[in-house]
C-alpha cells in the first residue's frame, strides 16, 4: 500500500472514531435528559422554560437537586398524626368558603409543618424545601408552589381555590399510608358538596 492510502485510511478511521464518540455522547445526554424528564415530569418542563429552552441547564439543576436531596428519607407518620393532619386539612377547606385568603395561608402553614414532619428541610428558604420535595414528589410540587404564592398575594377566590386544589395533591401524597405503616388504614377526607375547594 502506498503512503497516501495509509494516511487516508488513518484519517477515515480517526473521523469515524470522533463521529462515533460525538453520537454516543449525544445519545447519553438524551438518555440522561429523558430519564430526568420522566422522573420530574412537569417540574422538568418548568425548568426548561425558566432556562429559555436550555435542556442542559435544566438537567444540571435537576442533577444538583438529586445530589443534594436524593438521600432525604421520608419519615413515616403515625396513624394518629395522619388522622390529625386530615382533620386539620378538612377544617381549612370548610373555612375556605367564608375566608378563602385566610384558608390558603393556613393551608400553606399546615403543609410546611407536614413536610417538616415527613423529614424535608424545615429551615431555610421555601425554594430549598421545594427542591427537596421535587426529588420525591415531582408531580405535586407545582401545586404547593402555587399555594405558597397565593398565601402571599391577594388573588381572586378562583385563584385561591385552584391553589388549594393543586396543593391538596401534595397533601394527599404526604399523608398517604407509608410502607412502614402497612396494615393500618389511611384516613379518609370527607367533603360535603360545596363545602370547600376540593
Amino acid at each position: 500500500m502506498s503512503r497516501a492510502v495509509i494516511i487516508i485510511a488513518a484519517l477515515v478511521v480517526a473521523t469515524l472514531v470522533v463521529v462515533t464518540a460525538v453520537l454516543l455522547a449525544a445519545l447519553g445526554h438524551r438518555r440522561i435528559g429523558g430519564g430526568l424528564r420522566r422522573r420530574f415530569g412537569p417540574e422538568y418542563e418548568r425548568l426548561v422554560t425558566r432556562h429559555q429552552g436550555d435542556t442542559k441547564a435544566a438537567d444540571r439543576e435537576l442533577d444538583q437537586r438529586l445530589k443534594q436531596h436524593g438521600s432525604v428519607r421520608e419519615r413515616p407518620l403515625s396513624s394518629a398524626s395522619r388522622e390529625q393532619y386530615a382533620v386539620q386539612w378538612a377544617g381549612i377547606q370548610k373555612r375556605f368558603v367564608d375566608s378563602p385568603q385566610e384558608a390558603v395561608a393556613e393551608a400553606d402553614a399546615l403543609l410546611a409543618r407536614l413536610t417538616a414532619d415527613r423529614g424535608f428541610p424545615a429551615d431555610g428558604p421555601f425554594e430549598e424545601r421545594l427542591a427537596a420535595l421535587s426529588v420525591h414528589h415531582a408531580q405535586h410540587v407545582d401545586g404547593y408552589r402555587g399555594l405558597h404564592g397565593a398565601a402571599r398575594a391577594r388573588g381572586s377566590t378562583e385563584e385561591n381555590r385552584m391553589a388549594m386544589t393543586g396543593a391538596g395533591e401534595l397533601f394527599d401524597a404526604l399523608v398517604a399510608e407509608q410502607p412502614a405503616d402497612s396494615g393500618r388504614h389511611r384516613p379518609q377526607r370527607h367533603h360535603a358538596p360545596g363545602s370547600g375547594p376540593r
